[in-house]
C-alpha cells in the first residue's frame, strides 16, 4: 500500500505526462478507484484535530478586526488620504501569499516537522501586527508623511508570513488529518471562530470605531493579542518527524518546478485557472468599502456591520459546506462556491443604483465576501487530494502563486475605477468569475468517481 492509499489520498485526478530531463520526477497517477476504502486512523489526530480548531478560531477572531474588505483599507486611507496606498494592498496580499511558498516549499518539504515552520510564522504575524499597532501609539509616526509607506512595509512582510503560514498549515493538515476529517475541521473551526468574531466586533470593534476616526492603536493592539495566543496554541501539536528530502536548487529552478507541474498535471492545471479566475474577485475587496463610502454616503461607523456580516457569512457557508465536503468531496464545493461568488459585485452595483435599499442592505454584499476564505481553503484541501503528501507544498505553493497572478494589476485596476468608475471593473470581473465556475465543471471527483465516501468510523476519538 501506498503512502497515498494509506491517508486516503486517490491520485492526482489528471492525465501526467513526465519528460525525461524534468527537474522533479512525481510517480504516476494510478487510476480513480470505483470505490474508496476508509482512511487508516493517524496517531494523535483526535488531539490534533482539537489543536488545529482553536488555533484557526484565535486566528478567525482576530482577523476580523483588520478585514481586508473594510478595516484595512480604512486605516490605510488614515495614514494616506490620496487612497494610493489602499490600491496596494491587494497587490502586497496576493504576492505575500504566493512567491515566499514558493521559494520556501523545499526548505518545509525538508524538515522533518513542520511545525516548527507553523510556530514561526505565527510568531513573525504577530510581531507585525505589534509593529502596526505601534504606527498610531508613536505620536512622531501617526503624522510622519513617511508612515504610509511603513503601514505598507509591514502589511508586506506580515501577508509573506501568511503565505508561508498557510502553507504550513495545510501541509500539516494533509500529514496529521485524513481526508474525510478536514471539512469537519473547516466547518467546526470557521463557525465558532464566526461567533467569537462577531461576539468580539460588537462588544469591542462598535466602541473603536466613531463616525470618521477610528482608535486603530486598541484595534490592531487586540489582533497582536489573539495572534499571540494562536502562537502559542501551535507548540502542542503532535507531530513525527518525516524524511522526504529534496536537493537545493536555485530560485529559478523553483519556479521552473511550479510550471512544469501545471504543465504536467491536466487535472491540477485547470484547478490553477479555476483559482485564479476565483481569485479576481478579491481584486475589488478594498474598494467595497469605498463604494459604500462614496456613493452611498455611509459613515465609518458601518464598517462594524460589514465585519460583522461578513463573518457571518464565512460561518454560514463553512457550516453547509464542511459536511457537503467530507462526504462528497471539494470538487462540489469548489463548483458552489465558484457559482456564488458571481453575486457580490453584482449585488454591489444593483445596490449603489439605489441609495435607500443600498444604505439598508449593502451589508449583503459583505455576507456573501465571507465564502472567500471558505473557497481559498476548499482549494488547497482539494489540491491535498490530488497530489501526493511529499508533494503537498510544492503543489500547494503553485496553487498560491496561481491565484495570486490576477491580484497584480490591482493598482491598475485601482486607476481605471479613477478614470472610468466602478461599474466598468465590477462587471469585467464577473464576467470572469462566470468563466471560473464554467471551467471548474471539468474538474476530475478524486473520490470514487463522485460517490459518497463510506465512513467506517466517523467518530473523533482517539
Amino acid at each position: 500500500m501506498t503512502t497515498a492509499q494509506h491517508e486516503g489520498e486517490s491520485g492526482r485526478g489528471g492525465e501526467r505526462v513526465t519528460p525525461a530531463d524534468s527537474p522533479v520526477s512525481p510517480s504516476p497517477a494510478p487510476p480513480l478507484s470505483p470505490s474508496i476504502a476508509p482512511p487508516a486512523p493517524i496517531k494523535h489526530e483526535f488531539r490534533n484535530f482539537w489543536i488545529l480548531v482553536c488555533y484557526q478560531v484565535l486566528l478567525r477572531t482576530g482577523w476580523i478586526f483588520k478585514t481586508e474588505s473594510s478595516i484595512m483599507p480604512a486605516a490605510a486611507d488614515a495614514l494616506d488620504p490620496t487612497g494610493l496606498a489602499k490600491s496596494w494592498l491587494p497587490l502586497l496580499n496576493r504576492f505575500g501569499q504566493s512567491v515566499p511558498p514558493v521559494l520556501a516549499s523545499r526548505w518545509l518539504k525538508n524538515l522533518p516537522k513542520k511545525k516548527r515552520a507553523f510556530i514561526g510564522t505565527t510568531a513573525s504575524m504577530t510581531l507585525c501586527f505589534l509593529g502596526l499597532t505601534s504606527l498610531w501609539l508613536i505620536p512622531a509616526l501617526e503624522t510622519s508623511p513617511f508612515t504610509g509607506w511603513l503601514y505598507l512595509l509591514l502589511y508586506a512582510v506580515f501577508f509573506a508570513a501568511i503565505g508561508v503560514n498557510a502553507l504550513a498549515y495545510n501541509t500539516i493538515q494533509g500529514k496529521l488529518i485524513r481526508p474525510n476529517r478536514r471539512g469537519r475541521l473547516l466547518m467546526i473551526a470557521d463557525t465558532v471562530g464566526a461567533i467569537t468574531a462577531v461576539t468580539c466586533a460588537l462588544t469591542l470593534l462598535m466602541s473603536w470605531l466613531g463616525e470618521r476616526t477610528a482608535d486603530y492603536a486598541r484595534i490592531f493592539g487586540f489582533t497582536t493579542c489573539l495572534f499571540a495566543a494562536a502562537s502559542a496554541m501551535s507548540w502542542f501539536l503532535k507531530e513525527q518527524p518525516d524524511s522526504h528530502h529534496e536537493p537545493p536548487r536555485g530560485v529559478g529552478r523553483l519556479f521552473a518546478a511550479a510550471w512544469q507541474t501545471l504543465r504536467e498535471d491536466v487535472n491540477f492545471r485547470r484547478l490553477a485557472i479555476v483559482s485564479a479566475l476565483f481569485s479576481t474577485s478579491l481584486i475589488l475587496f478594498p474598494h467595497y468599502q469605498a463604494l459604500a463610502h462614496g456613493q452611498l454616503k455611509l459613515p465609518l461607523t458601518y464598517l462594524v456591520w460589514w465585519v460583522v456580516a461578513q463573518n457571518v457569512g464565512t460561518g454560514v457557508f463553512s457550516f453547509l459546506t464542511g459536511p457537503l465536503a467530507d462526504r462528497f468531496g471539494n470538487r462540489l464545493v469548489l463548483r458552489m462556491l465558484s457559482l456564488c461568488i458571481i453575486s457580490a459585485p453584482l449585488l454591489a452595483m444593483v445596490l449603489t443604483w439605489n441609495e435607500a435599499w443600498g444604505q439598508r442592505y449593502f451589508f449583503a454584499v459583505f455576507t456573501l465576501i465571507g465564502m472567500t476564505p471558505v473557497a481559498q481553503k476548499s482549494f488547497n484541501n482539494y489540491t491535498l487530494e490530488i497530489s501526493e503528501p511529499a508533494e503537498h507544498p510544492r503543489y500547494l505553493s503553485t496553487l498560491s502563486l496561481c491565484m495570486a497572478a490576477p491580484i497584480f494589476t490591482s493598482p491598475l485596476v485601482g486607476w481605471i475605477i479613477a478614470i472610468a468608475g466602478f461599474e466598468v471593473v465590477y462587471f469585467a470581473v464577473t464576467l470572469l468569475l462566470v468563466a471560473g465556475f464554467v471551467l471548474s465543471l471539468g474538474l476530475s471527483e478524486p473520490r470514487s468517481g463522485g460517490k459518497p465516501i463510506v465512513l467506517a468510523d466517523d467518530s473523533l476519538t482517539e
